[in-house]
């Protein structure tokens, strides 16, 4: 099914200019019959004052960036493009099978009407046939996946989207909206299991058989347009378009978040750690070093020693040093 354009589309007020006149000239038509009894004039007026009011059906106004999917006897016959007051060929009818579908943060079309229930005066949207070609968001519930390590983490992604072809949107699928939403769980499962929730060892997140440091946590551009890619794929026959995808929410899921905290701390620990180690080291070794040329003091290996772990505690306690003055001899 290809999208085809109205082209020849009538402009709306002449038409309705029209019609009205017909309907003033039957009116006559009938008063003039009924005075000079010409069941003639007076049964031609009738008729169109039966049956005239059915090509006021065929006047149509769209506002900016909305569309109407037509079709007349069950056939395809058109798309109606472009902010304006027409007329089309009344027997045509309009097809949206997603008019009553909404999705969260989308911007459906509709017209919006002020009901009053019990004396509540509340405002309602009433869902219309007309298509809209606007760029709207798709926010889909957040997910529990598991990762590439088979940690579940809770995940979210903002969608945007436009109808490109309304056609196919209409006719290739039951239901755009909810085809769209369903695609972008999916694409998001498919997309999340390839990668671990932090860097990791050993894994490979491109499919080039090449160990990376892709991750969910550190590559959240490049996951997030993966997404986008799968997403397109999935609804290209569909006749939409996602402009944009992006993660709004990203966790461990809360019966493990606890204990993957507890690591990050650890790990954290053991770095910090560790950097402190090498620069004591570097400290007591520059130390020997400056005593050693400068010849102040001469130190025996077992004196060597002593200094060597005296320093190393101090530098690499968790508390302040409480140094212990000897006012005696060294030996």
């Amino acid at each position: 099914m290809k999208e085809k354009i109205l082209s020849k589309r009538q402009n709306g007020m002449p038409m309705m200019l029209l019609w009205g006149l017909l309907y003033i000239i039957s009116i006559v038509l009938v008063i003039t019959g009924g005075v000079s009894d010409k069941g003639l004039l007076v049964g031609a007026g009738t008729i169109w004052l039966c049956l005239g009011w059915y090509p006021f059906k065929g006047l149509i106004v769209l506002k900016p960036q909305e569309a109407l999917v037509l079709t007349l006897f069950g056939k395809y016959h058109g798309t109606l493009k472009g902010d304006g007051f027409y007329w089309v060929n009344p027997f045509c009818s309009a097809v949206n099978p997603a008019s009553h579908t909404h999705l969260r943060q989308s911007e459906d079309v509709g017209e919006s009407s002020v009901i009053s229930v019990q004396g509540v005066r509340t405002n309602t949207t009433i869902p219309t046939k007309k298509i809209s070609l606007k760029i709207m968001t798709l926010n889909n519930n957040r997910q529990k996946i598991n990762d590439y390590l088979g940690n579940p983490v809770e995940i979210g992604i903002a969608v945007t989207w436009t109808v490109k072809d309304t056609a196919k949107a209409v006719f290739n699928v039951d239901n755009y909206k909810e085809y769209l939403s369903l695609q972008c769980d999916t694409a998001l499962r498919n997309i999340v299991r390839l990668y671990p929730y932090d860097v990791a060892q050993n894994v490979d997140t491109t499919g080039d058989g090449i160990a990376d440091e892709g991750s969910l946590r550190g590559s959240s551009e490049i996951v997030a347009m993966r997404i986008r890619d799968e997403i397109q794929q999935k609804v290209e026959n569909a006749g939409l378009e996602i402009v944009e995808a992006r993660i709004t929410y990203l966790a461990y899921a809360p019966e493990i978040a606890v204990v993957m905290l507890q690591r990050q701390q650890a790990s954290a620990i053991i770095d910090a750690r560790k950097m402190i180690v090498d620069g004591a080291v570097d400290m007591v070794e520059m130390a020997i070093e400056r005593l050693n040329a400068s010849g102040m003091v001469n130190l025996d290996e077992e004196r060597k020693a002593s200094m060597v772990s005296n320093l190393l505690v101090v530098l690499c306690g968790n508390h302040d040093a409480q140094p212990v003055v000897n006012s005696g001899s060294l030996y």
